[in-house]
């Protein structure tokens, strides 16, 4: 490869440009190079590719013509997921990021001027098919909004204790179904299950009445840690590859029966939507800020130094079925986390927990402290007491089938964005019961 002409340039560089046309308000700028799966009508195996504007650069053809650092062996970017990359450890993540970068660069003739290497290198996003970026061997979800979790405890306890003794010293989580997690655009089924109506003595069975949405983001484990081995909280974010918006689709009634004493099950383990594109670490670091002052003080393996909270903008729109309008319905923010990703690995695995690559930790519901920032509708209509008017002027309390939810999410840098693109999921009805 040529030598950068601007050796100081690093792949975040606010001056870089690439030599393809990327929109000023595109989620995938130059500076941000997330990494997803991808398939064509026209080559259905599965490969590795990076976002820049609306084009994917399939990494597999890049790697064949040797554009790649040699210790990334060509052949981890023609797996169907991203896991063997990330295997590789932060060095060559950062080598092949930055070796992306150079190549896509405006000054870079490269890839610029060989037309037959672009023709097969790079793909119309709107070709590509987008697949599960990652395999998720175990989901865990934690509860790091105080926002959030006040709210609720004001709903379900009173205003007297919004929060439970514990959840201010340490980050709150249950363990997810792996094997529910799905990426953007696949259709969620209603579930079905056990709820109690309010005075009765018994539970009926029926489809969830209450179903929801939670706008989450997620981390993906990209260094593991053995059994036994705890994560010290300096060294949580070194084994972070990055992060995707999550919506964590939650049935609020079925939940209402059946959390205690052991916490969420079916109300949460029948999908979990995350985003195709995972957009690294690095990417976020001009982004990064102080998070929300902690006190009381948390114990001192929770004690991380410096700022762990990153300033993303997060938006939820619901859009009805039928109707080609869609309403945004909430925007937050992922600084408003009380507990930083830092701080939940280490609490993850300070009981000797092991974690592996392509492990998803998603932050829990990001509320913030106003009622337009408020990231469910458990709470935007205040467990169904105050319904959303969306355009047209229907109104929702929960969602109804037919229904389709996008999440969006974003950091604004001087004259680009570095954004994670989309989530979304319709709803479809809950299948015949049976008998």
């Amino acid at each position: 490869m040529t030598a950068n002409p601007d050796p100081h340039a690093g792949p975040n560089d606010p001056r870089r440009r690439p030599f393809l046309a990327v929109a000023a308000d595109s989620h995938f700028p130059i500076q941000n190079l997330p990494f997803g799966i991808f398939s064509t009508p026209a080559d259905p195996e599965r490969r590795v590719g990076v976002a820049i504007g609306d084009q994917v650069l399939d990494l597999s053809v890049i790697a064949a013509a040797g554009l790649l650092p040699a210790e990334a062996d060509a052949d981890i970017f023609t797996q169907g997921s991203l896991n063997p990359f990330i295997t590789r450890g932060p060095a060559v993540w950062r080598a092949v990021r930055a070796a992306v970068s150079h190549l896509l660069d405006a000054e870079t003739p490269t890839l610029r001027d060989d037309a037959a290497l672009r023709a097969r290198a790079l793909v119309p996003m709107a070709d590509a098919r987008m697949h599960l970026p990652v395999e998720v061997g175990g989901y865990t979800d934690f509860y790091s909004s105080r926002h959030h979790a006040a709210n609720v405890g004001r709903m379900f306890r009173g205003a007297d204790k919004p929060l439970l003794p514990n959840w201010l010293h340490l980050p709150v989580a249950y363990n997810g179904r792996a094997s529910s997690v799905v990426v953007s655009g696949t259709p969620i089924t209603r579930p079905q299950g056990q709820t109690i109506a309010p005075g009765a003595e018994a539970p009926c069975f029926g489809p969830c009445a209450k179903l929801d949405f939670e706008l989450e983001t997620a981390f993906v484990v990209g260094v593991g840690n053995p059994l036994g081995v705890p994560v010290p909280v300096d060294d949580a974010e070194s084994r972070i590859f990055g992060v995707v918006l999550l919506n964590d689709w939650s049935a609020r009634d079925i939940q209402q029966w059946e959390y205690a004493p052991l916490g969420p099950f079916n109300a949460k383990s029948f999908g979990t939507s995350i985003s195709p594109w995972v957009v690294t670490l690095d990417a976020l670091e001009p982004f990064r800020v102080p998070g929300p002052v902690q006190e009381p003080e948390p114990l001192p393996y929770l004690r991380a130094q410096g700022a762990h909270a990153f300033d993303v903008a997060l938006e939820v729109a619901v859009r009805p079925a039928g109707d080609e309008r869609t309403t945004t319905v909430c925007r937050s923010n992922l600084r408003h986390l009380y507990w930083s990703m830092a701080q939940q690995l280490a609490h993850h695995t300070v009981s000797g927990c092991n974690t592996r690559v392509g492990d998803l930790m998603a932050s829990g519901t990001i509320s913030g402290p106003e009622p337009e920032s408020f990231a469910s509708l458990l709470e935007l209509t205040w467990n169904g007491r105050d319904p959303l008017t969306l355009a047209g002027g229907v109104t929702r309390t929960f969602l109804e089938d037919g229904d389709e939810v996008t999440i969006t999410g974003w950091c604004q840098g001087d004259g680009y964005r570095v954004g994670f693109g989309g989530v979304g999921g319709r709803i479809l009805p809950s299948p015949p019961q049976q008998g």
